[in-house]
């Protein structure tokens, strides 16, 4: 009875060894699932961030794109008001020149026919003196 106690205190003995090994086994590759399952959350987290920086940066060069053509687009309009002012103040140039030039022509003779009177008045302040 004495030995069949004694080895079935042995047995359990191993058997618990046993177990408490099995447990620190089972605990250990637990442990080690939990760190790996966390860097591979941690390293997809990186990848989505960096997905996410980049599709911001997209978003920022797209809207620069967007501005300067804008930018451009005002500038085209710009130039063309330009010419267009320039052909009206060139034509307005053209007809001011035009009446100038007849004004000038009867300013002329306006001016002949003046100096002639000054010459008469002259003779006659002559003659009556």
């Amino acid at each position: 009875m004495q030995r069949a106690i004694q080895r079935h205190r042995d047995v359990y003995q191993d058997y618990s060894r046993e177990l408490r090994r099995t447990k620190s086994n089972v605990q250990h590759a637990l442990d080690q699932a939990n760190l790996l399952s966390g860097v591979r959350n941690d390293i997809d987290a990186y990848k989505s961030s960096a997905a996410d920086s980049l599709l911001a940066e997209r978003g920022h060069i797209d809207n620069s794109h967007q501005m300067t053509d804008d930018m451009l687009a005002q500038a085209y309009e710009t130039r063309a008001e330009f010419g267009r002012q320039r052909s009206t103040i060139s034509g307005i140039n053209a007809r001011m020149q035009g009446v100038m030039s007849m004004h000038s022509s009867r300013l002329s003779s306006y001016s002949s026919h003046i100096v002639s009177m000054q010459v008469q008045y002259r003779e006659s302040t002559v003659l009556l003196a």
